[in-house]
């Protein structure tokens, strides 16, 4: 072909293609920067179909740790693929009874969650100085935070089961690492120093059959949330140790904490000026504590109306305090308004769900001088469910329900007090009911 013809040949192929071009253009290049608008963030997730979430360490003002990121970090410092990892950081924190290992900036590990996979990543970025209202450390500022990825398509159970599991266990791993305490209180605030006492289960001398038995039902109430959760019970258990001087009730006091990693709050009921008082301190007590009330029959004068009216007894129940206590603590006794309602509400009444997993602990060398409010039975409850039962219409199936919390627990008092709940809220129900119908009946006649 001569190279005349070729020129024009090429020629023609060129204006071909920019005629096919500027069909194209029109056709689809056209609407392509309207469809990239609006389908910018539904293309990446096809390419990288994992979502990714940071957890920081402190809050925005650099100054408060998260309770997030801690909880996160001694969750990770748990998991087997935590020993796999390359780079280590080792701190021993305040309170904290062993050596803590977490991982270094920039590290990463797998973890595992019903045969979903999950990675968590370690890192850290420099940011600017705060003001100095803001931050107490002049200078750059290390944020460090950690950062959770996962598949999309596990969005709910990541975000839900799993990293609740994460919070709880991190948690419970924080309360078995501290030192425990013990606090007293000084009119109405709590001071505390480490409890080292070395009384354990092992080293106290009782029968064996009675020691198993305690541990068991500790050891029960201590992972028995779910349960009361579902039976809308408050979280707390009460123990009354009695006995005469010197035959281990503050002993037992300390192994129940020593099994249970529980701190103790020895409460002087004497130092309390009054109910407020008494309540402000209550609810200021952490969840996983003791709860102690020492010589609950010394303390005050709880009785109130309660007490017997024979002046005889009376007066020898007075005379046996005085010579006990001495003046100056029974001056102190009588300035206390605290009385039996003010604690009773506590431990039985609507402030009793004010926190959890508590243990409420009295003691005594002598029983018998307790009011019956403090020491009741549950088999006193049996004419109160009689009653009750002949005026709701509850299905043995539901009676069945509220009575094997003493499978759970072994407490008969316990079960017993869930069906008189349970009695008392289907009655109300019913109640309600009756009256909604009674309305409906009674609109339909006038009209």
């Amino acid at each position: 072909m001569a190279p005349r013809d070729r020129l024009a040949q090429l020629g023609s192929i060129t204006a071909s293609l920019m005629v096919a071009w500027a069909m194209f253009q029109r056709s689809f290049l056209h609407g392509l920067p309207n469809f990239v608008l609006e389908y910018h963030q539904i293309l990446p997730s096809f390419i990288y179909p994992y979502i990714e979430i940071r957890f920081n360490e402190h809050t925005d003002h650099l100054v408060l740790r998260s309770e997030a990121y801690s909880a996160i970090d001694n969750y990770l410092s748990s998991i087997n693929s935590f020993m796999h990892s390359k780079g280590l950081k080792a701190n021993i924190f305040q309170n904290s009874l062993s050596l803590s290992l977490s991982m270094d900036d920039g590290e990463e590990i797998a973890d595992q969650f019903e045969g979903v996979k999950i990675w968590w990543a370690s890192g850290k970025i420099r940011i600017s100085s705060a003001p100095i209202s803001l931050s107490f450390r002049p200078g750059s500022e290390e944020k460090r935070y950690y950062k959770l990825t996962f598949h999309k398509r596990h969005r709910d159970l990541i975000l839900g089961p799993y990293l609740n599991g994460v919070r709880k266990e991190g948690k419970a791993i924080k309360m078995r690492n501290r030192s425990r305490k013990l606090y007293s209180n000084a009119g109405p605030y709590w001071s505390h120093v480490v409890f080292e006492h070395p009384a354990t289960f092992q080293t106290i001398a009782m029968n064996p059959k009675k020691k198993k038995e305690i541990i068991d039902d500790l050891i029960t109430f201590s992972k028995a949330e779910d349960f009361y959760e579902r039976v809308g019970r408050a979280w707390k258990r009460g123990y009354l140790l009695y006995g005469p001087p010197g035959t281990g009730k503050s002993t037992m006091i300390a192994a129940m904490a020593d099994l249970l990693g529980y701190d103790i709050y020895d409460l002087e009921l004497t130092a309390v000026k009054d109910n407020t008082e008494l309540r402000n301190l209550l609810i200021q007590t952490s969840s996983k504590s003791i709860i102690v009330i020492e010589d609950i029959d010394c303390s005050l004068d709880l009785t109130g109306q309660r007490r017997k009216k024979n002046e005889k007894v009376e007066a020898k129940k007075d005379s046996i305090s005085r010579r006990k206590l001495g003046k100056e603590e029974m001056d102190t006794r009588a300035a206390s308004q605290v009385t039996l309602s003010g604690l009773l509400n506590f431990i039985d009444g609507i402030w009793s769900a004010c926190g959890g997993e508590r243990l409420i602990v009295f003691t005594t060398n002598y029983v018998e001088n307790l009011d019956p409010a403090l020491i009741r039975k549950g088999h006193n409850l049996f004419p109160k469910i009689s009653v009750l039962l002949e005026e709701t219409n509850m299905t043995p199936a539901d009676v069945a329900d509220h009575l094997m919390a003493k499978v759970v627990l072994g407490d008969a008092t316990f079960s017993l007090q869930s069906l008189i709940h349970g009695l008392k809220t289907a009655k109300e129900e019913a109640r309600l009911r009756a009256e909604k119908e009674a309305r409906k009946i009674q609109q339909l006649v006038e009209e």
